[in-house]
């Protein structure tokens, strides 16, 4: 496999979101030079792990093609930012207008219940049961069903992607704010109810991280549940649930403050 470098907007004035896609065309013909045919391109719609960004979205429609020009299909991996929460649909890859070739899903689908699901193209999987066989004891769970069912009743029924986009953008201006007071809030990212609040202590990632860590841990005992993500684990990662009012993000932002008071 390859890894490519996330699309990072922030550092170095964004140049590998801005490459993003020339370093996916880069990785496939690396492996060509060396005899393997590529296979697919995996993609978190919101890159969680890597820091959270939203690039372009042209840059990554180029990424998509590249890997379907090399006879590659496009996987999107909607775990976490997938049924909304993104605040402009259902899907996050549907932001970028790329059409996938498999979903992925897990955790929101149950809203608290274990389930996941994988959605595939027909034509990929005409012949896998025939060819290859598969069985899963938990497959096809009718309560999950019912679950799952339920949960999408709820994100239509009571607005919640609406909410995602309104509250996030309310949200957002709450963190900027904080932004222009406390001087190791680097960057802010998001899309909807989606948030990465980067950390920083004069260059010093490791720094940078033991207090990100000593952040969180501060908002845990004030009663709010964040946690840390990236490369240097120096990036607030902020998902509240998709119910979240404009009080609830009040009070995040007021005990974000707290704890950045003793940075």
């Amino acid at each position: 496999h390859r890894a490519v470098t996330a699309p990072d907007t922030f550092r170095d004035h964004g140049r590998a979101a801005h490459d993003f896609a020339r370093n996916v065309a880069a990785a496939i013909e690396d492996m060509r030079a060396k005899n393997i045919r590529p296979a697919a391109l995996l993609l978190d719609s919101a890159f969680s792990s890597d820091g959270i960004f939203f690039p372009d979205a042209a840059v990554m429609r180029e990424a998509a093609d590249h890997v379907k020009k090399a006879s590659g299909i496009v996987i999107a991996d909607e775990v976490q930012s997938g049924f909304g929460r993104l605040g402009q649909g259902m899907w996050g890859f549907a932001n970028y207008g790329v059409e996938p070739d498999i979903v992925t899903m897990g955790k929101p689908i149950g809203d608290g219940h274990p389930m996941g699901a994988v959605l595939v193209r027909p034509q990929l999987v005409a012949s896998f049961g025939s060819n290859t066989g598969y069985f899963n004891t938990f497959g096809g769970n009718p309560v999950a069903a019912a679950v799952g069912l339920a949960v999408l009743e709820v994100i239509e029924g009571e607005g919640l992607i609406e909410n995602a986009r309104n509250v996030g953008a309310y949200t957002a201006e709450l963190l900027r704010a904080l932004q222009s007071r406390h001087s190791a809030v680097a960057d802010i990212r998001h899309n909807g109810l989606y948030f990465g609040v980067e950390l920083t202590a004069d260059g010093d990632e490791a720094l940078a991280a033991t207090k990100t860590s000593a952040v969180v841990e501060a908002m845990r005992e004030d009663g709010v549940l964040i946690s840390s993500c990236g490369p240097h684990g120096n990036v607030l990662k902020i998902r509240p649930p998709l119910p979240f009012a404009r009080d609830n993000a009040e009070q995040l932002a007021e005990t974000l403050d707290r704890a950045l008071s003793n940075w």
